[in-house]
């Protein structure tokens, strides 16, 4: 196993040109991402506070549906990470910080 990654046993699938089980999984992440994205340009253009809640209500459930099917697929095994170095992350931070001090001091 790799020391970089992170990232559980392998659960098998049928594969072939027929859809299956990763196939649809797969599918519906996909979709999840998409009608969250879509869903989050309606909420930026809702003309009025009580569509804006309600469409962020759907937004919060189509992102919950979406981490659902990621979980899903990454205890499956379908998904693993890497883990990050802690000098990528470190200057990651610092980067970020000093792009925050920036937008502070409007500068």
């Amino acid at each position: 196993m790799n020391q970089n990654k992170v990232e559980n046993p392998k659960t098998p699938y049928q594969e072939g040109i027929e859809m299956n089980d990763k196939n649809y999984l797969d599918s519906i992440l996909e979709l999840e991402k998409n009608m969250s994205n879509n869903t989050a340009i309606a909420l930026d253009e809702a003309s009025n506070g009580e569509l804006y809640e309600d469409i962020f209500t759907m937004l919060e459930d189509l992102k919950d549906a979406a981490r659902e099917c990621y979980d899903l697929a990454f205890r499956l095994g379908w998904y693993s990470l890497e883990k990050a170095e802690e000098t990528k992350i470190e200057e990651k931070l610092n980067c970020l910080e000093e792009e925050l001090k920036t937008l502070e001091s409007g500068e």
